[in-house]
This record gives C-alpha cells, sequence and structure tokens, in this order.
C-alpha cells in the first residue's frame, strides 16, 4: 500500500468517526483501492460500511443499480454515470457518504471524446434531501496506469472527507497532474 494514501486514509476514517458517518465506496478503474486503502487501517470496521469494485458495465446494473439506457446514452464514463454509481452505493448499504469512481486508466482505451487519463468522480450524502452530490470530471496528465490509478484513489479518499460537504464542482474537466 502507497504510504501516502494510507495516511490520508488513516485522516479520512478518523474524521468520519469524529461525524458519526459511515463510508462506501463505488469503484470501477481504481479496482478497490480506495476500499483496500481506508480497511488497511486497524479499526476501520466502524467508519466503513461497504465497497462494490464494479469494472463491467453489467456489475454496475447489477451491484448499484445503474440503470442500461445510462450506458446506451452516456457511457460508463459520464458523470451521469458515477453519479449513479454514488447513489447505488448508498441505495445498497447503510452509509452515510459514499463517492464512486470511473475513468480510462489506460494504457490504452481511450478516445477523443474520452482519453486516457479522464475520471470521473461522485460524491454522494444520504442526510440530505434530495442526496447532496458532487461530480466531477478530472483529466489526469498523465497516460500511467498506475500514476492515473494512485492519484484518483488520492482524489476519491479527499472527498470522503467531512470537509467536502457542500463542494460545488465545475461542470467542465479539471486538469492535474497525476504523481
Amino acid at each position: 500500500m502507497n504510504p501516502d494514501l494510507e495516511e490520508l486514509a488513516a485522516a479520512i476514517l478518523s474524521e468520519n468517526r469524529a461525524a458519526g458517518r459511515r463510508i462506501a465506496t463505488a469503484e470501477s478503474c481504481t479496482g478497490g483501492m480506495v476500499a483496500a486503502a481506508l480497511t488497511a487501517i486497524a479499526g476501520s470496521s466502524d467508519v466503513v460500511e461497504a465497497g462494490f469494485v464494479t469494472y463491467s458495465n453489467a456489475a454496475k446494473s447489477r451491484m448499484l443499480g445503474v440503470s442500461p439506457t445510462v450506458f446506451e446514452a452516456f457511457g460508463a464514463v459520464s458523470p451521469e454515470c458515477a453519479l449513479a454509481m454514488a447513489h447505488g452505493a448508498l441505495t445498497h448499504s447503510d452509509a452515510d457518504v459514499a463517492v464512486a469512481i470511473t475513468g480510462v486508466a489506460g494504457p490504452g482505451g481511450g478516445s477523443p471524446e474520452k482519453p486516457v487519463g479522464l475520471v470521473v468522480f461522485a460524491r454522494a450524502v444520504r442526510d440530505a434531501t434530495p442526496m447532496a452530490q458532487f461530480v466531477q470530471r478530472v483529466q489526469f496528465a498523465s497516460t500511467n496506469r498506475a500514476a492515473i490509478r494512485q492519484a484518483a484513489a488520492r482524489y476519491a479518499l479527499e472527498l470522503l472527507s467531512p470537509a467536502a460537504d457542500g463542494m460545488d464542482a465545475d461542470a467542465g474537466i479539471v486538469t492535474l497532474p497525476a504523481p
């Protein structure tokens, strides 16, 4: 486990524990890295509710309830899919906050519309009506699969902080360096 991710995960667990909140993750391109970072910390079971690794569209539909029409209209790497994943993680768990990650980690699989390094994040909080939500498309400035996945996991962990409540996302794409 990356020591930086583990340190951030410990801080996120502590913040959510203090806030009395439980966490769920819905991961695609990170393949469970966010849940792994969180559960690498002893005592995480009082904060981590569930982790869904839904790499295929079929798994996203079956496990999180993402409608097949979302894939047909927008694709798996889209704000609509990420938000449906985050809401599905809350619906299928007792978590208070969920983060979802879907993207193109590369090195192949990209397209002009959805290049390698494009990752879409969504965050949903149960206690707001309607569920408070945040969606952000991030273009990581790398084509290195490991670097993109690490950077995406870090960004997702940061979104689980109670300090992220009320964040407002720009509808555009944010470009960030990958470590």
